[in-house]
């Protein structure tokens, strides 16, 4: 039997072996804050994609483990073209990535020549390729600030996201019409329901949601820009429409500090966890612990490719 046929063994402790994995292998964890709690305990480094790209810019690890999304391990490759780098499971995609092949991604760009191309993360290394520069929520809004106002921007693959940055901005850009299977379920609806139930409770929201969602926060923000507030605040309820995987670490971060926080997870249009991504929840702590152990499935890309593929996203580190 082969090392990747052996199974696990049911008396071994994963948290441990984990840990024994990673300084055997000089290995580093790197999670987001979308993940499983128990994925999030053990991670070396959790935080959203900006903070991730930059933990895997700065990293000194010969192993990268990405407890994430393909697009994210593929970020981590482009930055260390010579480290292994490997992802739990994956198939762990992404709905924005797959919503803009680069082909149609090509052809669109074709159609506006001389526009400055800005592209989310979220989006396959071959779309990155064909950008300009990259953003992530934490600096979309900087970073366009700084493109010339003659100039024609393309915004892709999140319509929500470039449209509350239009919005934010005062500056129109031509936007991709893809948009976060998760952040799209948020329930209006059920939203006001849920706040005259709460009405002490503050809606904080990501800016992936659709407007009508957004309309009714106190506070929009990134990832991390929504965890900070909502320890920062002197309110004590928030209704958080993002991922729910991000309510582990209000958690954590509120009980280090000894306050006490109702955090309310925004409700989906329909009767499921929808407010879960499943692609995020496609990794596993056993997935985890095999692609340490067995150094598999390794994210590999054309050498030509990372290459051209890493200038966009050297370059929103640099503006960053």
């Amino acid at each position: 039997m082969s090392d990747l046929a052996r199974p696990i063994d049911p008396k071994l402790d994963l948290v441990e072996e984990i840990a024994r994995l990673k300084k055997e292998r000089n290995a580093v964890v790197l999670a987001h804050y979308y993940q499983d709690a128990d994925i999030q305990d053990v991670a070396d480094f959790l935080g959203d994609s900006l903070q991730l790209a930059q933990a895997a810019a700065k990293t000194t690890a010969d192993v990268i483990c990405f407890a994430g999304v393909h697009f994210m391990a593929e970020t981590a490759k482009l930055l260390n073209p010579d480290k292994i780098v490997v992802l739990p499971d994956l198939d762990a995609g992404c709905s924005l990535a797959d919503g803009c092949p680069a082909d149609r991604f090509a052809a669109w760009k074709a159609k506006h020549p001389g526009a400055y191309t800005i592209s989310y993360i979220n989006c396959s290394a071959e779309v990155k390729a064909l950008s300009d520069v990259i953003v992530t929520s934490s600096n979309a809004a900087k970073i366009v600030a700084t493109v010339p106002r003659d100039r024609e921007i393309l915004f892709a693959p999140d319509k929500n996201l470039g449209r509350w940055i239009a919005k934010t901005l005062d500056r129109p850009m031509t936007l991709w019409q893809g948009s976060c299977i998760v952040h799209e379920t948020f329930s209006e609806r059920k939203l006001v329901g849920l706040i005259e139930r709460h009405p002490d409770a503050e809606v904080i929201a990501h800016p992936e949601c659709e407007e009508q969602v957004l309309r009714h926060a106190a506070f929009i923000g990134s990832t991390t820009a929504l965890l900070k507030y909502a320890i920062a605040s002197p309110k004590k309820s928030f209704i958080v429409a993002t991922e729910a995987g991000i309510l582990h670490q209000m958690e954590k971060e509120a009980k280090k500090l000894g306050v006490e926080k109702e955090l309310i997870p925004a409700p989906p249009e329909a009767n499921c966890a929808c407010n879960d991504c499943p692609f995020m929840k496609m990794n596993s702590l056993e997935k985890l612990y095999l692609s340490l152990r067995d150094l598999q499935p390794r994210l590999e890309l054309p050498a030509h490719l990372m290459e051209t593929a890493r200038a966009p996203i050297e370059r929103m580190l640099a503006l960053s």
